[in-house]
């Protein structure tokens, strides 16, 4: 029988490389978007979602569920990057995060966990961040929406191990996808005392965003869990110095994992 795999997010970036993968892999894959009739280009069935609407989160999994009979995989990666200075970025904005990157996949799982029950099986994959095990300075929001859905997903693989369910955390590093065109940026103001460490410090993601790695790498991993049997609790993928930050930040002093931090964003 043909795995059932539901992606959020899946009509760009990481979530469209998972979904062409998969597809390839001969699953049945269901990718999510908020407007999916504006997308030409897909391989595999999209189905409309935001993260940010209950019932439309409802909806999306009975239509999978009627059309399939079962879901077996979710891949919760539908998300959204933002930056600024903390005291800079309006309260407006830092709800929307938490909504996309944090509430709305809590939604997403708690709407796919009574089928997942009933089947006795199931896998859900988070997509977090490198970001989110570390405080990132001008992505404060960012890595602690990422930073919480670490956390969850911690708490509710052990809620429901019993029913033969698995819930893991894949961690990617800076990938070549639109993420940096796409996210909120709070403005530069000029003369605000965040106005040039901010601005070079935005320079400098925009470029490891640019310069990241294909996203057909997280795909790969993304696979792997799902022939595991018995899935890691954490699993990280991107450049061996991004992979090493969250090393360096369990061994060294706290302070001095700080001034590398700001050395390497010039601050």
């Amino acid at each position: 029988m043909k795995k059932v795999v539901l992606i959020t997010g899946g009509s760009s970036g990481i979530g469209k490389a998972i979904g062409d993968f998969l597809h390839q892999k001969d699953f049945v894959v269901y990718g999510t978007s908020r407007n999916p009739s504006q997308i030409a280009d897909s391989i595999f069935q999209l189905i409309a979602l935001d993260v940010r609407n209950p019932e439309s989160i409802q909806l999306a999994i009975q239509e999978v569920i009627r059309r399939s009979g079962r879901i077996d995989v979710v891949i919760n990666n539908a998300g959204v990057g933002i930056t600024g200075p903390l005291e800079e970025i309006p309260m407006s904005e830092i709800k929307n995060n938490f909504d996309t990157n944090f509430f709305g996949p809590i939604a997403v799982m708690q709407a796919v966990l009574p089928q997942m029950r009933s089947q006795k099986s199931g896998i859900i994959i988070n997509i977090t961040s490198i970001a989110g095990y570390l405080g990132l300075p001008y992505r404060s929001v960012y890595s602690a929406s990422k930073g919480a859905l670490e956390l969850i997903t911690e708490a509710l693989r052990m809620e429901v191990k019993n029913f033969g369910i698995h819930i893991t955390n894949l961690a990617p590093g800076d990938f070549a996808t639109k993420i940096a065109y796409n996210r909120f940026h709070a403005p530069l103001i000029k003369d605000s005392a965040y106005e040039i460490p901010y601005g070079n410090t935005l320079k400098t993601m925009d470029e490891h965003v640019d310069g990241g790695s294909n996203p057909i790498e997280v795909a790969q991993v993304i696979y792997e869990i799902i022939q595991n049997k018995n899935p890691n609790i954490h699993y990280k993928v991107g450049a061996f110095m991004q992979k090493l930050s969250i090393i360096l930040k369990r061994i060294l002093p706290d302070k001095t994992f700080e001034k590398i931090i700001m050395n390497h964003y010039k601050l």
